[in-house]
């Protein structure tokens, strides 16, 4: 799943000095690119795919084949993670918890959130935004909520000790920057969901960040939480990108907790929503987030990690008090500048194209260019 497109207007402001891994798609398969010095090297003959590259790192670049400068790349991009399980954590901001409680009330109806937003508020106040998630201070708000019944599954992650962690999209099925991605066809109320995605290592460590959109539909989880399955992983409905840039002296763990992640969406019919997504907002710290990813569990082959998003879209778009919901046709864009910008156009996931190269087709891939062997022993080793 790939879209053909010039990386010069999306690449950071200072990405000549930045180090970066992503996925290039060569006439044989898909190749592994790490960029050094604003250059880019294609990386397959040393690491076969993304997640054998970061385990390897610090690998030299030079050890790969150069393709030139990076703003120059023609090659077609593709998600930059490949092997990595690709999970969400969600109900990370207040707003966020705000509005998920909206959606769960309001049963899916976009028409009742506008009322029932307003009670919530005045009700709640300024209480969730200043909460430490799992705190004595949350507690007692908790029971506060409960007596006067008000609580909800929502305001159980967003305070509460246990953070919302879920898998957003199968191994392989995420869609890069440039590509089109997916709303079902029978949503009537959704909205991109622009946020920071870390990506960590076999080891468990945080190695580099990239952009995502975690494509979300407000009416399927609004109706209940069981169908969060549906809301969230549907054909094309996760991009990434439009690379992983990797952490440095340059390039740190404060640059994400300072980030201002911006999204705007262009309609077909000139319609245009702007937003901001503040990290320094966020409820629980982002190494706190990967903790709980890990534990009691294991991930050999890494995973990315959605941390939540600050933004809530409830800018009318059609009628007074039915808010937001995508066009087919809207233009998507999440912008931060140490990581870039990622567009993407918004499709229906049945006209998206299909995800047909599995982890079955991409290890034959891989085989008959003659890229495994050899190389794979020495990573699992």
């Amino acid at each position: 799943m790939s879209g053909v497109f010039s990386l010069a207007d999306d690449l950071p402001p200072d990405w000549r000095s930045g180090r970066f891994v992503g996925r290039v798609m060569q006439a044989d398969g898909p190749s592994p690119i790490l960029v050094e010095n604003g250059v880019a090297y294609d990386m397959a003959q040393v690491a076969p795919t993304v997640s054998m590259l970061l385990d390897r790192l610090p690998v030299q670049a030079e050890a790969g084949e150069p393709l030139g400068s990076l703003d120059a790349l023609d090659l077609p991009l593709l998600s930059p993670v490949d092997l990595q399980c690709v999970k969400a954590c969600g109900v990370t901001f207040a707003v966020s918890a705000i509005e998920r409680v909206i959606e769960e009330r309001a049963r899916g109806d976009a028409g009742a959130a506008a009322d029932i937003r307003t009670r919530l508020e005045a009700r709640m106040g300024g209480s969730i935004r200043t909460t430490v998630p799992g705190s004595p201070e949350a507690a007692t708000l908790k029971q506060a909520l409960i007596e006067d019944g008000m609580w909800s599954q929502y305001l159980e992650v967003a305070i509460g000790p246990d953070a919302e962690v879920f898998t957003k999209a199968p191994v392989l099925a995420t869609v890069g920057a440039g590509a089109e991605i997916g709303i079902r066809s029978d949503s009537t109320w959704n909205n991109p969901e622009p946020e920071i995605v870390l990506i960590v290592d076999s080891r468990g460590t945080p190695v580099g960040a990239t952009l995502g959109n975690d494509v979300n539909l407000r009416d399927f989880e609004g109706r209940s939480a069981l169908l969060l399955g549906k809301a969230k992983d549907n054909n094309a409905s996760c991009a990434l990108g439009p690379l992983i840039r990797l952490f440095d002296d340059g390039f740190t763990m404060d640059d994400v907790r300072a980030a201002d992640v911006e999204l705007r969406i262009e309609g077909p019919e000139g319609y245009v929503l702007e937003g901001v997504s503040n990290m320094a907002q966020i409820s629980r710290d982002p190494i706190e987030l990967v903790r709980q990813t890990l534990s009691e569990h294991q991930y050999p082959d890494g995973f990315a990690l959605f941390l939540g998003t600050l933004f809530a879209p409830v800018q009318d778009r059609d009628e007074p008090g039915r808010g937001f919901t995508h066009k087919v046709g809207d233009m998507v864009s999440i912008a931060t500048p140490c990581l870039g910008r990622l567009a993407n156009r918004v499709v229906t996931s049945k006209d998206a194209p299909p995800w047909e190269q599995g982890i079955g087709a991409f290890m034959t891939n891989l085989a008959e260019r003659g890229l495994l062997g050899s190389r794979v022993k020495e990573h699992a080793a």
